[in-house]
């Protein structure tokens, strides 16, 4: 056996379990989504394309979809925008322990369930929570106020549970970046404005889009935050995918509305990767 043939059989050995993981838990139940997402829904269960039409077709779920998208994009602009100065701090200023402790910080609140969180959210926020009597006690409110079951309580759930995917992979890109490139630019009459826009940017572009791809994904598949911090008003499309696989039993409907938020997502991120010129490649390796 020659030496390409066994470097050849090593590698496959060594990728064999990936590839196994791969296609139980990703390929074959996707493929078996989208079988059951064009059958008709009883007995004999032909093939149909009624499901997918029934989503274009009726207004309420593909409203719902849209007020998703465009909910789960403002949510990882804000992210980015939270999350980016944190990320420069712990990457560029802060030193020694002081980084590892800020890091740990961000990376606490990951110790409980994201069903823990939330209701951590739901204490503060009701009516008759900390922050209600706080604004009460100080004179800024004349009654408790009820500050869940809106649109900005998800937007603060989401932002919550997302941070730290923003955060990871935008501080291992600063890190990489070169601080005599920072010092230079101010040696050379540059501006905080214009070597962030020059400079820092563009270099921490592929962390950007490693972690826009994550929030993204996350908080348009977040079923927990937008259900229990939103009510039942919340309109969040993986409620509706919910409620037709659990609640009207319906798998098949359900399963088009399933495969259809896979598309739909997918193809956004795939708008935004090329509005800002960063390749999946990249945004992978950069994870």
């Amino acid at each position: 056996m020659s030496f390409r043939t066994s470097r050849y059989i090593g590698l496959a050995v060594f990728m064999a379990p990936a590839a196994l993981w791969l296609f139980l838990l990703i390929v074959l139940p996707h493929v078996d989504m989208f079988l059951l997402s064009i059958r008709s829904k009883g007995a004999g269960g032909a093939l149909s394309m009624a499901n997918y039409k029934r989503f274009f077709v009726e207004p309420i779920y593909w409203n719902t979809f849209a007020r998703t998208a465009t909910y789960s994009v403002l949510a990882t602009l804000l992210t980015l925008l939270i999350a980016f100065p944190v990320a420069y701090f712990i990457a560029k200023v802060a030193r020694g322990r002081a980084k590892g402790v800020l890091f740990l910080l961000c990376l606490l609140p990951f110790w409980v369930s994201e069903l823990v969180r939330t209701y951590g959210w739901m204490i503060l926020l009701r009516e008759s929570g900390i922050l209600s009597g706080l604004l009460v006690w100080t004179g800024l409110a004349a009654r408790p106020i009820e500050m869940l079951y809106n649109d900005v309580a998800i937007m603060i759930g989401l932002i919550y549970s997302s941070m730290l995917f923003m955060v990871v992979p935008l501080v291992t890109v600063l890190d990489s970046l070169d601080d005599s490139l920072i010092e230079a630019a101010y040696d050379l009459g540059g501006t905080a404005p214009s070597i962030l826009r020059e400079i820092v940017i563009p270099h921490a572009m592929p962390g950007i889009a490693a972690g826009s791809i994550v929030v993204f994904m996350l908080t348009l598949g977040n079923y927990l935050t937008p259900t229990l911090l939103g009510g039942k008003e919340s309109l969040w499309f993986t409620e509706q995918i919910y409620n037709q696989f659990i609640i009207r039993f319906n798998w098949e409907q359900g399963s088009a509305f399933g495969f259809l938020l896979l598309i739909l997502s997918s193809a956004i991120v795939w708008i935004g990767l090329k509005l800002t010129g960063q390749t999946l490649a990249g945004a992978v390796q950069t994870r």
